[in-house]
């Protein structure tokens, strides 16, 4: 039998967290000196656009509030995500869920007759509820009759966005639009109250940390978590020992769907103050959560610190824009360097290189 001479990737089951730590970190590390050579093609010197980006971003109480508020929605997405994920509840719809958790607040705030100190909290139950009911048919699909979540959730993003569109540039169009459609501003009391001197909108970020730590405690302490782990981990013996995975799958998917709806609460009620056309509500927050979640590997507490590494780099990209003068694309090209080097990193956590020995004596 011939010896191998090449290296060979071989698979580690449970990765140790410091192999993870330190790839991750080596993977950043990449990702910015490819960023680098972007930049310098750009004209710009890498040392001095890393040191604007850092200063106006981390370094600054302005900036770091801007982090924090580009951070509210995928915090929210993503730790609802990881929930789901660990059921095998692949969900790639939390794009159309947050758009119909925005549509469903919207709707309270523009033409609700609840009194004003419970319109907010009505509004965010309207979310909930809207974002769950957008995952339950693909949930529902998925157990009964084996129909790929993938696939129906992605197709429900178009019905929420084309729903948005309908309704701004019909029924819902305000009254004194001029160019992009959106709807009538929202009254005073529908809106969400921010921390002092930011833009951060409070009950948002509380929702999700929240969330993050109920989740982390419903999988480590509770039957839901445990059934939620065997069924992730192995479908067959979850069966074998009597767990409905219906029953499972569906609080998985409602968990995840109510989340992404409350963050498009939050970005209606507490950024724009209007409904407006998809795009400008959610620039892809719904697929880059699903990113911090794969980053966090299921685990909801370090899915909302994914989600804020990820509302950095969207901070620095609009620092690239207006200081640097860049054209979008730019920082869009360094923002997916970035993610890319950190997702790649993946390959290098759960695999391990070997190279093999060569048997003294030749073949």
């Amino acid at each position: 039998m011939r010896a191998s001479f090449g290296p060979s990737f071989a698979e580690i089951v449970s990765p140790p967290r410091t192999r993870a730590l330190w790839v991750t970190l080596a993977s950043v590390a990449l990702g910015l000196v490819a960023s680098g050579v972007v930049f310098a093609v750009y004209g710009v010197a890498p040392i001095a656009a890393y040191s604007v980006l850092l200063r106006e971003t981390l370094g600054d109480a302005r900036g770091q509030a801007e982090v924090v508020r580009k951070s509210l929605p995928l915090i929210l997405i993503a730790v609802g995500l990881a929930f789901a994920f660990r059921a095998r509840f692949f969900n790639i719809g939390a794009e159309g869920q947050l758009l119909a958790g925005a549509a469903a607040a919207s709707g309270v705030a523009l033409f609700s007759d609840i009194p004003a100190p419970y319109t907010v909290w009505a509004m965010f139950l309207a979310g909930f509820a809207a974002g769950a009911l957008w995952a339950f048919l693909p949930a529902l699909l998925k157990v009964k009759l084996g129909v790929n979540e993938v696939i129906t959730t992605l197709m429900l993003n178009f019905v929420a966005v084309y729903g948005i569109e309908w309704l701004i540039n019909g029924p819902w169009k305000g009254r004194t639009v001029m160019g992009f459609a959106y709807s009538d501003p929202f009254p005073a009391w529908a809106r969400l109250p921010v921390i002092p001197g930011t833009r951060i909108h409070w009950p948002t970020l509380v929702l999700g940390l929240v969330a993050a730590v109920a989740l982390h405690f419903v999988l480590a302490r509770t039957r839901l978590g445990f059934e939620v782990r065997v069924l992730g981990h192995n479908p067959e013996a979850a069966a074998y020992a009597g767990i409905d995975a219906l029953r499972v799958t569906l609080a998985a998917a409602l968990i995840a769907g109510g989340l992404a709806g409350l963050a498009g609460v939050g970005e209606v009620g507490g950024t724009h103050f209007r409904l407006r056309s998809p795009s400008q509500i959610s620039p892809g927050f719904g697929y880059t959560a699903i990113l911090a979640a794969q980053l966090a590997r299921g685990q909801p507490l370090a899915a909302a610190l994914a989600a804020l590494f990820l509302g950095l780099i969207f901070a620095a990209g609009d620092v690239a824009r207006a200081l640097l003068r860049m054209p979008p694309q730019v920082p869009e090209m360094i923002s997916g360097l970035l993610l890319l080097a950190v997702v790649s990193a993946e390959i290098f956590i759960r695999y391990q290189l070997r190279f093999p020995t060569v048997p003294k004596g030749g073949d």
